[in-house]
């Protein structure tokens, strides 16, 4: 895990109310409600949450790729220090690659079948950078040494259904680090990989995060994927933020009982073949209404009369914060009601 300086006043990445919406026939999903974060040079945010909580579409916000019928319809988004909420596109073409980029799950279905590994990486750089076809080549081998892609000037040639899981996913980071971004999005970049090369990719981030100073939002299902890589966790459930920690505060003093949830369904090693894997008992809710009640209450073992009642807001002590009236843990304090100013 990193030393990054933790200073929220001037983070890479600033998230600030952020509601993004997806118009439907006869309905609105409300994708992203309300999010706020932050993410810091040289420093990794986790964020987590079962499918459908939204995760992946606030970084879809962040890109500003939303699908044909996805809106921002509130809230602010600073990258270096400058909203992109309000950009067009044309000038987010100029963003998107150089100044943010992400990986995302699957590099097979990301990666283009019918151009060379090089010429991909070549395109990204010549798209961004003012320099000539012969400079974008070097610098198309120079990122694949850094992402340690073995015999790099030949894999220039090769295609994508000519490399394995987890060399494909190396040459997607090259991708995404080819213009030098100051913040990368990776969007469960593990997922469809074995666990050694898991292990292999994320130290592969950790380790170019450190030698590059870059921000990482590690977005992934598996809070045990953010244990010793990240620095902060947002817990994410139903578009919105429920808990957030520094990673060992979380893990070893967790609040919300989504998080407490989330950590019992780890696989541990002492478990025996005949133990069941624990499931979180019914579904995350559907996001096109909404909401007057915590919206994990129905799932929740520890609720009470008044979580169906009112909405939770987060608040807590210093950097640790939760949403919950009736949190778990030692030294946690209920949540004020939403709208109420959450202490800091």
């Amino acid at each position: 895990m990193s030393t990054a300086v933790r200073d929220p006043l001037c983070p890479v990445l600033a998230i600030r109310g952020l509601r993004t919406r997806i118009r439907q026939e006869e309905s609105t999903v409300h994708a992203v409600d309300g999010v706020s974060l932050y993410v810091n040079a040289g420093e990794t945010l986790g964020l987590v949450g079962e499918s459908g909580s939204g995760k992946s579409m606030t970084a879809m916000s962040i890109m500003r790729l939303l699908p044909p019928r996805g809106s921002i319809a509130g809230g602010s988004i600073l990258l270096n220090g400058r909203e992109i909420t309000r950009l067009s596109e044309r000038e987010m073409r100029h963003v998107r690659g150089n100044e943010v980029a992400m990986i995302f799950q699957d590099p097979l279905t990301s990666l283009n079948p019918t151009m060379t590994i090089g010429d991909q990486i070549v395109e990204a750089v010549l798209l961004h950078k003012p320099i000539g076809k012969a400079r974008a080549v070097e610098r198309a081998e120079e990122v694949l040494e850094l992402v340690r892609v073995p015999h790099p000037k030949e894999r220039l040639g090769s295609y994508p259904h000519q490399l394995s899981g987890g060399l494909r996913q190396r040459v997607m980071i090259a991708i995404a680090l080819s213009c030098s971004p100051r913040l990368l999005i990776a969007d469960e970049p593990t997922t469809a990989l074995d666990v050694t090369i898991q292990a292999q990719i994320l130290d592969l981030i950790e380790d170019l995060k450190r030698r590059l100073n870059m921000a990482v939002l590690l977005i992934t299902h598996d809070l045990g994927v953010v244990a010793g890589r990240a620095d902060r966790v947002s817990v994410m459930y139903a578009g919105r933020i429920v808990e957030e920690a520094a990673v060992d505060d979380l893990f070893s003093n967790h609040h919300h009982p989504y998080t407490e949830a989330l950590l019992a369904a780890i696989p541990r090693p002492t478990d025996s073949k005949a133990t069941p894997l624990y499931t979180i008992p019914g579904q995350p809710p559907d996001l096109a209404g909404t909401f007057n009640h915590c919206v994990f209450a129905p799932r929740c073992r520890h609720v009470q009369d008044d979580c169906l009642k009112v909405v939770p807001a987060l608040s807590g002590l210093g950097a640790h914060r939760h949403a919950c009236f009736h949190p778990v843990g030692a030294g946690a304090h209920a949540s004020p009601i939403e709208g109420q100013e959450a202490s800091a």
